[in-house]
């Protein structure tokens, strides 16, 4: 009840959360989001499909599938997960974790002025394949250096490596085998 002591801790400030929705309900969970006024972002990209008839379409589809951003006051956590379709809150510890306003703007941002399509995450020490570019079809060990994307190369022959510099769209993560 004591509304400005609540604003000075923080627990009365929105902030952005990523939810965990069923697949291909995100558009419909943000629509029921945004008739009960909270600030959902749902970036998308458009892909062309081809039906099973036939028939070419462009549709927009989620940037990041089974997942939309909302903007919500800790205290409404609970109201979303009630919401039918939602599964959960993205987390990286035991408890939500609330996205930067700097980073859904610049998300905003980039999804708005350019051409934005999924892409798989990768993370340094992955086994990745080169797929473009004179070195495409080799495999190697993705590292980063001096804030750029490498392949380390191995030739067990001899064995001995070579890191060559790649961008993030001549490769792709390898399937694990095992």
């Amino acid at each position: 009840m004591d509304a400005t002591r609540e604003g000075t801790t923080g627990t009365a400030t929105a902030e952005w959360y990523a939810l965990h929705t069923r697949s291909r309900h995100e558009k419909s969970i943000a629509a029921r989001l945004g008739a009960a006024n909270t600030e959902t972002f749902l970036p998308l990209h458009r892909s062309r499909n081809l039906w099973k008839n036939g028939v070419h379409a462009e549709v927009d589809l989620p940037l990041f599938p089974c997942y939309l951003f909302a903007r919500v006051r800790v205290y409404d956590r609970v109201r979303l997960l009630q919401t039918p379709g939602v599964l959960g809150f993205a987390t990286t510890s035991a408890r939500p974790t609330a996205i930067p306003d700097d980073e859904i703007s610049l998300l905003r941002t980039a999804t708005a002025k350019f051409i934005a399509e999924p892409h798989p995450y990768l993370n340094c020490g992955d086994r990745v394949r080169i797929v473009s570019g004179p070195m495409a079809g080799l495999d190697g060990i993705l590292i980063r250096r001096k804030q750029e994307y490498r392949v380390v190369l191995s030739i067990e022959a001899i064995m001995r490596s070579v890191a060559v510099e790649v961008s993030e769209f001549e490769i792709e993560p390898m399937e694990r085998s095992r």
